[in-house]
């Protein structure tokens, strides 16, 4: 419980630097709304080239309403909390070799799966609490137009998507950091992945014939268009995606209790 705690601790100022980034994103985001959609800026998104709009992200979205405009916006908060993530997941585990720290983590009496499961929960509460910033701040930022809409469910159903696509790009952080010894290497190919990740999302909005290349991309496992349509969840889907973090974390844990650490 004290590596919990310990770990809380670390990433508090981290968390909340995220936290407000997160919260000045969404609002400054949402504030464009009114912009995009005022004049003939309307006529000009519907008229923009497919391939235009798939580059940008809202190929499927009609931007010039409320909730289209918030899935756009959406999947740069999406990359934002995925970059977080990953980030947090590599930090993890090899922030003790980085900072020096390993001989004091280990002389601890505890298990190194223990060590790892609480900094797991450390890192798992970090994720929904910068989760929760961003789904109050989209929540109110939405609200305020007044479009008569009811977007709080919808909005809802997003966060809930962007959680497991977090805990993804998290477990995934955390296997590589457990693989690579060296933590500006582990950082760099993950931040590789995620590029490669996001490019393949954008690349298969341009051709519908390399959809297969979406199991690949957590960017693409959900239908944004299904979540607007009042369609919900695949629930395949999101069972499919808590399996592969969980996958992600069990040869991290293998990996991890392995692993010979510098001190």
């Amino acid at each position: 419980m004290n590596v919990f705690f310990r770990e809380i601790k670390a990433n508090r100022k981290a968390l909340l630097i995220w936290s407000i980034c997160m919260f000045l994103l969404v609002i400054s985001g949402m504030g464009k709304y009114t912009a995009y959609t005022s004049g003939n800026n309307s006529d000009v998104f519907n008229q923009m080239p497919h391939l235009v709009k798939a580059l940008f992200g809202f190929a499927n979205f009609n931007v010039t309403t409320i909730d289209g405009f918030y899935a756009f916006l959406f999947i740069y908060l999406s990359i934002t909390l995925a970059i977080h993530a990953i980030l947090l997941g590599c930090g993890i585990v090899s922030k003790e070799e980085r900072d020096k720290t390993t001989e004091f983590l280990m002389a601890k009496p505890i298990s190194r799966r223990s060590i790892l499961t609480a900094k797991y929960a450390a890192a798992i509460v970090n994720l929904i609490i910068i989760n929760l910033v961003t789904y109050i701040s989209s929540v109110v930022a939405v609200n305020q137009f007044k479009t008569g809409k009811d977007m709080n469910i919808t909005i809802l159903l997003f966060m809930v998507t962007m959680l497991i696509m977090q805990l993804i790009f998290f477990s995934l952080g955390t296997l590589l950091a457990a693989l690579v010894k060296k933590p500006r290497t582990s950082s760099s190919a993950a931040a590789g992945i995620l590029l490669v990740s996001y490019f393949i999302a954008r690349v298969t909005d341009l051709k519908s014939e390399l959809n297969i290349l979406n199991i690949l991309s957590p960017f693409k496992y959900f239908d944004y268009g299904r979540v607007l349509n009042g369609d919900g969840l695949s629930l395949v889907i999101v069972i499919l995606s808590l399996l592969l973090s969980g996958v992600f974390a069990v040869f991290t844990y293998r990996f991890y209790e392995k692993r010979e650490f510098s001190i």
